[in-house]
């Protein structure tokens, strides 16, 4: 049975009609081949071929290890590791491709057994395909990240049908049906949670492994695995527009946006290895002309060491190996960038601008303070306070009903609002005004001055013609917002930028708490693409937008770098943004830049790296001053290393 083959290309999901793509170039077997020991059979027998071959040739105790016995014992060797890449570069020329390392390692190899180099031919290919089990391990390394989000997409559902709950695919379950989910399942659709609470491991979607408790009505997603007893849950996405669905599908793409240095190189190896094979051409004959010695073996085994080294392997392999690993590695702590482009992106961002609702705070609003100026005791004028807020769905007055009173519960009538004031009603055959400072001066209450300098939003009460006190809201920071900040001034960002839509003198007080450098409030969409666009005009900005990816689509679309914060349930965060921070924690934005960062510093290494060795043996090659052996360590053994080095990204840790 044919085996399947994988390469990195199947990475990629640009394709390119009618010509070869050097995203490696290399055959690459799927995970489960590479645990068969089948995988490693051709390349075990070949060694063992060729060591026994160069112990015979170097004691020579065997006298008839000669003539055509040799060259047939080399050959058997060579076989099970050449023939793939011979096949591979005659497919590749039928193609109209010519100048691949298949057609490279192949003349090269040949080459060497006609010139009488059996060992070394043997030996170059044998390394070859060593480096490619090397390279296909570290590919399958890099995508288990991925494997891993894979794993997690849910295979069945059971749905409430015909008075009973019966297990179907989730694919054919629709929005507004009711399932179920057992402890220690996977939640196979995005719902609201029907029961009392439920308990959650978000790990695979949010790269937090702390539980997640929600409150019945509370939106679960597809992907979370239920923690905590059995737990229904109504549907209200399809499958196939599921977060974890989505973000799949989005991850899996991720390497079709290419990064600027991967385009180039991809390009420079297209033009870089035919030039190397015309110079190998003439690096054989050209010298007839001008030296007095010439030998033509000689010359031969000198362009034969040029083929071999001009392989772009270490520069086409190790580069996308370095891009997807940082895909990976950031998406293992809950950073989702749409393509190795905004990971390059992230290294050159010097201006963060962040919304305030949602991204530094909550976006909850909490009873900050209660003022009481009445007769009553506290919880009484909570009781009237509250009696008035049932009536209304503004969240300010969801704040308010939060609040734990003790006695019995006072019941509101003759409720009316008075528009763009508050609200005015009846409490235990008492008149109650709740509302702003016009509602009270407009029915001649005296409000006291310190009222005046309060920043947060304020819900003043009066009953019976009296000020009775009054209540302050606020939005909460989050646990890690003054670490955020901090860490982003660390990594390097000159200017820290706040634009949000809630009241100016709120941005102004949570941007001085904070430390950001400058804050406006009171914005409308337009306003904050407006000032991202006047910062993107200044000389040498680039700029990355944090917000919440619904009201500041525009403006996530405008950045250079657009981030969705706590993006897994909100479609357009992940339709618009270019990273998606899958949890609420701000502090992954710095995490984000130094992912970038590591990830770029890495391919530059693996460029300077090969391109360096492979200069320096180029050289020495054509001098006559290195052998196969070398060719052999400039091909793959810099291939092997800077796979290494790129492998170090999936065990990187940033703080």
């Amino acid at each position: 049975m044919k085996k399947k083959k994988v390469n990195l290309r199947d990475l990629d999901t640009q394709k390119h009609s009618g010509e070869h793509s050097h995203d490696d170039g290399h055959n690459h077997s799927s995970p489960d081949e590479v645990s068969n020991l089948k995988t490693y059979i051709p390349a075990i027998f070949s060694f063992v071929m060729l060591i026994i071959g160069i112990a015979v040739d170097y004691f020579d105790t065997f006298p008839f290890f000669k003539g055509w016995v040799r060259i047939v014992w080399y050959t058997v060797a060579y076989i099970p590791v050449g023939f793939p890449v011979i096949k591979e570069g005659w497919n590749s020329i039928m193609n109209g491709d010519f100048f691949t390392e298949f057609f490279l390692m192949s003349i090269a190899t040949l080459g060497a057994f006609a010139i009488g180099e059996y060992p070394e031919g043997v030996a170059v290919m044998l390394f070859y395909a060593v480096g490619e089990l090397f390279q296909q391990a570290a590919v399958n390394r890099a995508k288990g990240n991925i494997k891993a989000l894979l794993d997690v997409r849910p295979n069945e559902a059971l749905v409430y049908r015909n008075g009973d709950f019966i297990s179907v695919n989730p694919e054919t379950v629709e929005i507004g049906e009711k399932i179920q989910v057992r402890v220690g399942e996977k939640v196979p659709l995005d719902g609201i949670l029907l029961s009392d609470k439920g308990s959650f491991n978000t790990a695979a979607l949010t790269g937090e492994s702390k539980p997640d408790t929600v409150q019945k009505g509370a939106s679960v997603f597809a992907g979370s695995i239920n923690l905590d007893g059995v737990i229904e849950v109504e549907t209200t996405k399809e499958f196939k527009d599921s977060s974890i669905a989505r973000i799949l599908d989005m991850v899996q793409n991720a390497t079709a946006r290419k990064s600027k240095t991967e385009l180039f190189i991809r390009k420079f190896a297209r033009v870089y290895t035919p030039i190397v094979v015309f110079l190998a051409i003439g690096l054989t004959f050209l010298p007839y002309f001008v030296v007095d010695d010439y030998v033509f073996r000689d010359w031969l085994y000198r362009a034969l060491i040029f083929l071999v080294i001009s392989c772009p392997c270490a520069l086409v392999i190790s580069i996308p190996l370095g891009y997807f690993g940082g895909l990976g590695a950031a998406s293992r702590n809950g950073i989702l960038f749409k393509g190795a482009s905004f990971l390059d992106a992230m290294t050159k961002v010097n201006t963060v601008v962040m919304d305030k609702t949602g991204t530094v705070t909550k976006g909850v609003f909490k009873i900050k303070e209660v003022v009481n100026k009445s007769t009553f005791a506290e919880a009484e004028f909570m009781q009237y306070l509250m009696a008035m807020e049932e009536q209304s769905t503004h969240p300010i007055a969801k704040a308010i009903l939060e609040y734990k009173a003790e006695g019995a519960d006072y019941e509101a009538t003759e409720v009316s609002e008075i528009a763009g004031k508050g609200l005015k009603g009846s409490v235990n055959g008492k008149t109650v005004l709740v509302g702003n400072k016009a509602l009270m001066t407009s029915n001649s209450i005296d409000v006291p001055a310190e009222t005046d300098s309060i920043i947060e939003s304020i819900v003043m009460v009066g009953i019976d013609g009296k000020f009775a006190g009054y209540v302050t809201i606020a939005d909460e920071l989050k646990e890690d917002a003054h670490q955020a900040i901090k860490q982003i001034r660390e990594s390097g960002i000159s200017k820290i930028i706040m634009l949000s839509g809630d009241k100016d003198s709120i941005t102004q007080q949570v941007a001085k708490e904070l430390g950001i450098d400058w804050a406006k409030g009171g914005l409308l969409p337009e306003d904050k693409l407006n000032e991202v666009e006047k910062l993107k005009a200044q000389p040498d900005t680039k700029v990355a937008f944090i917000g919440d990816g619904i009201n500041d689509a525009p403006v996530l679309a405008a950045s250079d770098v657009g981030m969705a914060m706590g993006g897994l349930g909100s479609d357009v965060a992940i339709e618009t943004a270019d990273v998606i921070i899958q949890n609420d924690q701000p502090s992954k934005i710095a995490r984000s830049i130094k992912i970038g960062r590591s990830t770029r510093s890495i391919v530059w290494q693996n460029i300077v790296l090969a391109f360096g060795v492979k200069i320096i043996v180029l050289i020495l090659g054509a001098g006559g001053l290195a052998t196969m052996w070398e060719a052999v360590f400039a091909d793959v053994g810099v291939a092997l290393l800077a796979i290494l080095n790129a492998v170090r990204l999936q065990k990187m840790k940033w703080g």
